[in-house]
């Protein structure tokens, strides 16, 4: 990553209530390049060609050359998050899921993303901790359409 992210921090989760509503913040600047597509098609067996075969894909695919995976595009957000949130005294922070996902425009091999992130709501669990649902959009730089639009749900306990 290569830019500075815009970083929400905060001391404890109940701080994290007054927040709901707003933009956490914006993650840097984080490039696809064609050996992460690789490495993500050799981890999932997912070698399909507009993927892996550059001179191919600069022939034959309609989006010009190779583009990454749609779910490698989503895996990205996990260090892009990261860059977002930092809540001091968390001691487990998990992903607890997605409520929904759109891959809106295909991700180049070489372009940049980028996270906004703006939480949603935050729900105390039963047995300790908070939900938070964030509205997610990772941004496809020099595009007026996101590569992905994401809810996703995160656990964080103290």
């Amino acid at each position: 990553m290569t830019t500075a992210a815009q970083t929400t921090r905060v001391a404890t989760l109940a701080d994290l209530e007054s927040l709901a509503g707003q933009q956490l913040g914006t993650s840097s600047w984080f490039t696809v390049g064609q050996d992460k597509i690789d490495t993500f098609a050799d981890a999932t067996d997912d070698h399909q060609w507009i993927h892996t075969d550059v001179e191919r894909a600069k022939k034959e695919s309609p989006f010009g050359g190779p583009v990454a995976h749609g779910y490698l595009t989503l895996s990205l957000i996990i260090p892009m998050w990261s860059e977002v949130l930092i809540v001091d005294s968390t001691t487990t922070a998990i992903n607890y899921g997605l409520n929904k996902v759109r891959f809106t425009s295909p991700v180049p091999a070489g372009a940049r993303i980028r996270l906004v992130a703006t939480l949603k709501s935050v729900e105390k669990l039963p047995k300790g901790g908070v939900q938070l649902t964030v509205d997610g959009v990772i941004e496809l730089e020099n595009s007026e359409r996101p590569a992905v639009v994401v809810e996703a749900l995160y656990r964080f306990f103290e």
